[in-house]
C-alpha cells in the first residue's frame, strides 16, 4: 500500500539507526519502580557459565533525578525471554521473534519521538538544556513537551508491538492486569518503566513460547489503553494525534492514539449460505445482501464509505425472531457474501462473534473483552462484520437484579461504541445484534440498533416447500411435484410485497394509534401529519424518543438507496471497487431514488411495530412470571396448612 496524502513516511534508515539504543534497553538497565510493585526479585538465569553478567544501560537524560528509597531492579529482558522456556539451552524461533519485535517496536517508538521533538521544538529545548542554557521562562513548556513525548513513546511502542506480534499469536491468552508503571517524566524513563513491568509479567506468566507471545500481546494492549487514557487530558499532543506515520516495511500505519491492527483477512471455517438457501425472511435477507455490497464501497485511502457520507449506511442492526427462524443462517449468508467479495477484491476481512465466553468474573475483564471485539471490527484497515448472537444473554439489562456485573460492563461498552460521543462511522464495518428475546435487551442499547431485521422464518406455503426441499438434500428420489423451487425466494419480488404490507401496522397496539391518528388528521401524506402520528406513538409508548426518530429517518435513507450494487461490480473490481472515492460516490448517487411518502410511513410502521412487539412480549412474560409465582405461593400455603411439608 502506497502513502496517502495524510501520511508521513518513517524512513527505514532512521528506524534502524535506533536499533543499538533499543538493544541496549533490552540487554539491561537499572530501574527503580515508582508505582508498580515487583512481583518477584528473582533474576533471569544466565545461559552459560562462560558468559558474564550482561552490560547495563543507564539513562543519561540531563536533569533527571529519581528520588526513591526503593531498591533498584536490574532489568535484563533478553535474558528473561531466553529463560521463558525452562532449561532449553537454545533460543527458540518464537523467542527470537519476540526479541526482534520488541527491538523493532522500540526503534519505531524512538523514531516517532524524534520526529515529534523536531516538529514541536522540543529538540531545541533539549539541546539548550544540555548546554545549561535553557531559558527559565521555557521550563514549563519543556516539562510539558517531555511529558507528551513520554506518552507518545509509550503508546507507539505498545501499538507497534501489538501490531507486529499479532502474526505469532495462538489461542493461548494471558491476563496481565492493569498496567501500573506508567511514567511521564521523559521518553527514556517511560520506556524503562514499561520494559520493567513487561519483564515482571513475563516472569509471572511466560512458562512456554505460546504464553510468552500471549503475555507480550496482552501487556501491549493494556499499555496502549492506559497511555491513551492519560493522553485524553494531556497538553501538547496535537502534533501526534493529528498525524499519521507509515512504516512501509511492516505495512504499519500509526495514526495518533488509535490502535493499528494487522490487516490480514480472517480465515473463516464457518459454513456459508447462499441467499436462495435462506428461506423466508425476505426484508432481512434483502437488507443483508445490500449491506454486504455497501461495505465493499469503502475507500481505504480516504478511509470513508460513500454510503456513510450520502446516508443510508447501516452501522448497527438488530435481528429478532423466534427460535429456529433463521438468525444463524442469515449470519452465515452475510459473512459468506462479504468474505467472497473481499477475496475477489483482495481486501482484508474480519469476522468476529462476541459470545458468552466474553463474560468474565474478573472485574473489568468483560468490558475489556467487549472493547477488544469492537476495536478489532472497527479497524479502518479492514472490512469488518461483528455479530453479537443471543445479545439478551450477553448484555445485561440495567435495573435487572439478575444481570451480572460482567453483563452490565458489556452493555456499557456497546452503548458507548454504537452511539457514543466518540463514535465515528467510516462505513468499513457493521455490527449485527441477534436475539430470540429482544424484549430482554436494555431499552437504550436496543435503540442503538439503527435498523431492525424481523427474522420470522418461512411464512407461505411456497416457503415451507422450499425449506423442506432444501433440507432433504440430494439423497432421495422423491419428486418435487408442482412447484418451482426457490422461485418464491427471489428477493426483489418478495421484498416489494413485504414492504407494501407495512402500509398499515402489524401490531395491535400500534394499529389502534394509527387508526386514531388517521381518523383525526386524515391520510398521512405530509410531514406535519406524520409528525402527529409519531407523537401519538410516543404517547402510547414513552420509550419512543428522538433516537427512534433518527433510526426511522436513517432507515428511510436506506430505502432511498433501494438498489443493489450490480453483481458484476463485485465480480470485476475494476468496474467499481478499485475506482477513486469521488468516482464511486458519483456512481452511487446516480442510482439513488427520491424519498416518497409511502417509504416514510412504511418505515415508521416497521420500526414502531418492533418496539410494540418487544414491549408486548416483555409485559406478557412479566405477567406470566407473576401468575406462576402467585400459584406457587398459594400451593405452598395449602401444603403448609395441611401439614404436607
Amino acid at each position: 500500500m502506497s502513502l496517502t496524502s495524510d501520511q508521513m513516511e518513517l524512513r527505514e534508515e532512521d528506524i534502524r539507526a535506533h536499533y543499538d539504543a533499543a538493544v541496549a534497553m533490552l540487554d539491561g538497565f537499572d530501574h527503580t519502580p515508582r508505582i508498580g510493585t515487583a512481583a518477584s526479585s528473582e533474576k533471569p538465569k544466565e545461559r552459560s557459565a562462560g558468559i558474564g553478567t550482561r552490560r547495563r544501560f543507564r539513562s543519561t537524560t540531563p536533569g533527571l533525578v529519581t528520588r526513591s528509597t526503593a531498591r533498584p531492579e536490574g532489568v535484563q529482558l533478553i535474558a528473561r525471554i531466553e529463560a521463558s522456556d525452562g532449561d532449553d539451552p537454545l533460543v527458540s524461533t518464537g523467542q527470537a521473534a519476540v526479541m526482534n519485535i520488541l527491538r523493532r517496536a522500540l526503534a519505531i517508538s524512538l523514531t516517532v519521538g524524534e520526529n515529534y521533538a523536531e516538529q514541536t521544538g522540543l529538540g531545541d529545548l533539549k539541546r539548550d538544556n544540555l548546554r545549561g542554557a535553557l531559558d527559565a521562562g521555557k521550563k514549563n513548556d519543556f516539562a510539558e513537551l517531555l511529558s507528551a513525548e513520554a506518552l507518545i513513546a509509550l503508546y507507539t511502542f505498545a501499538n507497534a508491538t501489538s501490531f507486529l506480534i499479532a502474526a505469532h499469536a495462538s489461542e493461548v491468552t494471558v491476563e496481565v492486569g492493569e498496567v501500573q508503571e506508567v511514567l511521564t517524566d521523559n521518553a527514556a524513563l517511560a520506556l524503562h518503566g514499561a520494559l520493567w513491568e513487561l519483564d515482571q509479567d513475563i516472569a509471572a506468566h511466560a512458562t512456554d513460547e505460546p504464553h510468552l507471545v500471549a503475555t507480550v500481546a496482552a501487556y501491549a494492549e493494556q499499555l496502549m489503553e492506559k497511555a491513551a487514557l492519560r493522553a485524553q487530558n494531556a497538553p501538547r499532543l496535537a502534533a501526534f494525534s493529528s498525524a499519521a506515520w507509515r512504516v512501509e516495511a511492516d505495512d504499519l500505519t500509526l495514526r495518533g492514539f488509535s490502535p493499528a491492527r494487522a490487516g490480514k483477512a480472517s480465515k473463516l471455517t464457518m459454513t456459508f449460505k447462499k441467499p436462495n438457501e435462506v428461506v423466508g425472511n425476505h426484508i432481512a435477507k434483502y437488507q443483508a445482501v445490500k449491506l454486504s455490497k455497501m461495505l465493499m464501497a469503502y475507500d481505504f485511502d480516504r478511509r470513508l464509505n460513500p454510503f456513510a457520507e450520502l446516508g443510508g449506511f447501516i452501522f448497527t442492526f438488530m435481528g429478532d425472531g423466534k427460535p429456529g427462524t433463521g438468525k444463524t443462517t442469515l449470519i452465515q449468508m452475510m459473512a459468506g457474501l462479504v468474505h467472497g467479495y473481499c477475496e475477489t477484491a483482495g481486501y482484508p476481512f474480519r469476522f468476529q462473534n462476541l459470545s458468552t465466553d466474553s463474560i468474565d468474573s474478573y472485574q473489568g475483564k468483560s468490558g475489556q473483552n467487549a472493547k477488544s471485539f469492537i476495536q478489532n471490527i472497527l479497524d479502518p484497515s479492514a472490512i469488518g462484520f461483528g455479530t453479537i448472537d443471543d445479545i439478551d444473554q450477553l448484555a445485561g439489562k440495567r435495573g435487572d437484579r439478575q444481570s451480572s456485573a460482567g453483563q452490565l460492563e458489556i452493555t456499557a461498552v456497546l452503548m458507548e461504541s454504537f452511539a457514543g460521543a466518540n463514535t465515528v462511522v467510516r462505513g468499513n464495518c457493521t455490527f449485527g445484534m441477534f436475539s430470540n428475546y429482544p424484549e430482554n435487551v436494555d431499552d437504550a442499547l436496543r435503540q442503538r440498533a439503527g435498523a431492525r431485521f424481523l427474522v420470522d422464518g418461512p411464512q407461505t406455503r411456497e416457503d415451507y416447500i422450499d425449506i423442506l426441499y432444501l433440507l432433504m438434500g440430494k439423497n432421495h428420489d422423491i419428486p418435487l411435484g408442482d412447484h418451482d423451487a426457490y422461485a418464491a425466494q427471489e428477493i426483489k419480488t418478495a421484498v416489494a410485497a413485504s414492504f407494501a404490507s407495512h402500509a398499515r401496522p402489524h401490531e395491535e397496539g400500534l394499529l389502534k394509534v394509527f387508526d386514531r391518528v388517521n381518523d383525526s388528521v386524515g391520510e398521512l401524506d405530509t410531514i406535519a401529519k406524520m409528525g402527529a402520528y409519531l407523537k401519538g406513538i410516543q404517547e402510547a409508548d414513552e420509550r419512543f424518543t428522538g433516537r427512534a426518530i433518527k433510526n426511522i429517518t436513517d432507515a428511510v435513507k436506506v430505502r432511498a438507496m433501494d438498489f443493489e450494487l450490480p453483481d458484476e461490480w463485485m465480480e470485476e473490481p475494476d468496474l467499481f471497487l478499485f475506482k477513486g472515492y469521488d468516482e464511486k460516490k458519483g456512481m452511487i448517487s446516480e442510482l439513488r431514488q427520491p424519498i416518497t411518502v409511502e417509504m416514510v410511513v412504511q418505515e415508521i410502521n416497521r420500526y414502531a411495530d418492533s418496539e410494540f412487539r418487544y414491549a408486548d412480549k416483555s409485559d406478557e412474560v412479566a405477567i406470566a412470571n407473576m401468575v406462576r409465582e402467585y400459584g406457587r405461593t398459594e400451593e405452598a400455603k395449602r401444603r403448609h396448612l395441611e401439614g404436607k411439608v
